[in-house]
């Protein structure tokens, strides 16, 4: 799909891979917070991000999932863990879906024909949905998550950065 498919990709493992480390400093309990208008707990928001993210790799790439909302939470370190792992995946396969990509797979009961720069962006929107709704039970609950957002990356991974005038 191009470079910024590939770096896009990135921003989602890194943003990930941030909100993970935020939550690894909760409580149990802590991670059992809600908040009106998010998915559900910030555990259970994490599970079905991250097994999302899997079965959109089943359709990228093949690969089949390890996740499943249906299991019980895994502790935020496994989860770190399959982050790692699956934003690795989604980068790759983002490197080689082509525009014209389609597979055929079911969608709920219907058999379709599926373009997968559809995939592409549903899991870049679904990432960035779910994380702004662990954000908001954060907020909502005076716990901090600090800068996230994609400048945030640009400075964290270098992309961005001060230009140091000789003058």
């Amino acid at each position: 799909m191009g470079p910024w498919s590939i770096e896009a990709f990135r921003y989602n493992k890194w943003a990930n891979l941030h909100l993970l480390d935020v939550c690894a400093k909760l409580s149990d309990e802590r991670l059992q917070l809600t908040s009106p208008g998010t998915y559900g707990t910030i555990a259970a928001t994490w599970l079905h991000l991250l097994a999302a993210e899997q079965r959109y790799l089943r359709r990228l790439a093949g690969s089949e999932p390890q996740l499943s909302e249906r299991d019980e939470f895994p502790g935020i370190a496994v989860l770190k863990e399959q982050a790692s792992r699956t934003g690795d995946e989604l980068i790759e396969a983002a490197a080689k879906i082509k525009p014209d990509d389609v597979i055929d797979t079911k969608y709920g009961d219907e058999s379709i024909r599926l373009n997968l720069g559809v995939v592409i962006i549903q899991a870049l929107h679904h990432g960035n949905d779910h994380r702004t709704h662990i954000c908001t039970i954060l907020g909502h609950h005076d716990l901090t998550y600090g800068d996230m957002d994609v400048w945030a990356y640009g400075e964290a991974t270098g992309a961005m950065v001060p230009i140091v005038s000789n003058s």
